[in-house]
């Protein structure tokens, strides 16, 4: 292949968006590891915020992993990290052959220059095959950048489309239309912003879906041509209380949705609202957290066989981690209210999995059960399974058990395969560790490990032992 200015540098002490032109394919490293992060020290027995093995953080990035049935391979990214060094962010894409049951050595496609997991990339396939990574920022600090395949299919060789700014990377492909590219841009806080484009090359601008006091989180998922978004909002001031708020404090959950890639938005109840929204109480509003002092944590967004949205999220009273009630919810449209359901108890606000909706059932692949140290981000991995459109819960089975180190960030992959159902890492939440990443199966009997390093080109996944 022709060098060229816009392919990417990797590895090594080649950084970020490099001058120099090299030539393909990219370098492969010698196995899967996930990046260790850490933010906010508490100075007790907790440690952290929040910590661990995040290679697949964060849920307001998606998706991490994407089924493509032509090829018959999942096509996934990940925060990696360099050998020795598991704080080192480099943006790892690899696959997982369906077929011959192997993964690949991951392509290295960017050392992004930090140890912030929050600049992990995710991921997208056009309709011609091709694979686009969107390597995220954090603020303002960083650059971030669109990256598309050389080749459809192939995770060999990359281009670098844009060098931008963004954070909380959304893409979505919609067929026949383009991308629906949802995002958050810093300035005055943390505005809900999207993008369009018909081929992933020109971008239009950014226009503000929601600014309300500090700012946001966003989950998101498309359906057809329609495309959701679920989000919370950091308020000036808790209850009253100015001393309780920015970041930290977070609450209340709202929807919107749009069919014709942002032209128009509006709520489950199909009523239109005007864009961007910025007052607390708004026609998109789910649920007043806000009044019943609890806190909200989002973790996925998907569809009933009606095409009503289900929002999976967290409660709970503080931000600080250790004990105190948490519950893990969800609010479901029926058609003509929202409801809200507990599926359990969860020991940490950044405790996070996904939400299938099956036929005859509802599944929640979350880190629900203890990991070794408690009141942790993550834990054991457990499948909980309801029959009766999420009335009623209970735990199906449990996927990890003994574990060495806490599972979290289950990511559900867009189209998932049964074979490579849910995606996660591990990481000791207490202090720096080493991450590895797995996949599971849709009924959680069979998990894999991807192989920390390699011999050869291409590695058989080790299943591990599960209930």
């Amino acid at each position: 292949m022709n060098l060229s200015s816009k392919h990417i540098c990797a590895a090594g002490a080649v950084m970020l968006a490099c001058a120099l032109a090299v030539a393909d394919p990219l370098p492969k490293d010698t196995g899967y590891r996930g990046i260790w992060y850490f933010n906010q020290p508490t100075n007790d027995e907790f440690v952290y915020k929040y910590s661990g093995g995040y290679g697949t953080y964060c849920a307001d990035h998606i998706p991490f992993a994407v089924y493509a049935p032509k090829v018959k391979k999942t096509f996934f990214v990940y925060g990696g990290a360099k050998p020795g060094n598991p704080t080192a962010l480099v943006e790892m894409v690899s696959y997982y052959d369906h077929k011959t049951g192997q993964v690949p050595r991951p392509t290295i496609l960017l050392d992004k220059q930090t140890e912030d997991a929050h600049d992990n990339p995710v991921i997208a396939l056009d309709k011609a095959g091709y694979v686009w990574v969107f390597a995220s920022a954090h603020g303002t600090a960083r650059p971030a950048y669109i990256f598309k395949s050389d080749a459809p299919y192939s995770v060999d060789g990359f281009t670098q489309v844009l060098k931008t700014n963004y954070s909380y990377p959304q893409p979505w492909y919609v067929p026949k239309r383009g991308f629906l590219f949802l995002e958050t841009r810093y300035k005055d806080g943390r505005g809900l912003c999207y993008q369009t484009s018909p081929d992933g090359a020109a971008w239009s601008d950014p226009k503000k879906l929601a600014h309300i006091d500090e700012g946001h989180y966003q989950i998101s998922w498309p359906r057809g041509k329609s495309v959701g978004t679920a989000f919370n909002y950091h308020p000036n001031a808790f209850q009253g209380d100015k001393t309780k708020h920015g970041l930290n404090w977070r609450t209340n959950v709202y929807y919107l949705e749009t069919a014709d890639m942002g032209k128009t938005w509006r709520t489950a109840a199909g009523s239109m609202v005007s864009t961007p929204l910025t007052e607390a109480k708004n026609p998109a509003l789910v649920h007043d957290y806000e009044s019943e002092g609890w806190l909200a944590y989002l973790s996925d967004l998907n569809y009933d066989a009606k095409g009503h949205p289900i929002i999976l999220h967290v409660i709970s009273r503080s931000w600080k981690p250790g004990p105190g009630p948490r519950e893990l919810r969800i609010a479901r449209w029926t058609g003509a209210e929202w409801k809200i359901t507990t599926i359990t108890t969860v020991d940490h606000n950044y405790d996070m999995g996904s939400l299938y909706i099956e036929r005859g059932k509802w599944r929640a692949i979350f880190p629900t059960e203890p990991g070794p140290p408690p009141y942790g981000a993550g834990g054991e991995v457990a499948i909980w399974e309801s029959t009766d459109h999420g009335e009623t819960w209970n735990k199906f089975r449990q996927l990890t058990h003994d574990s060495p180190l806490n599972h979290t960030y289950i990511r559900r992959p867009l189209s998932a395969n049964k074979d490579f159902y849910a995606y996660w890492a591990d990481g000791n939440p207490l202090k720096t560790s080493e991450s590895h990443l797995y996949f599971a199966n849709r009924d959680g009997t069979k998990v894999y490990q991807l192989p920390s390093e390699m011999n050869g080109n291409f590695s058989v996944p080790k299943e591990i032992k599960t209930f």
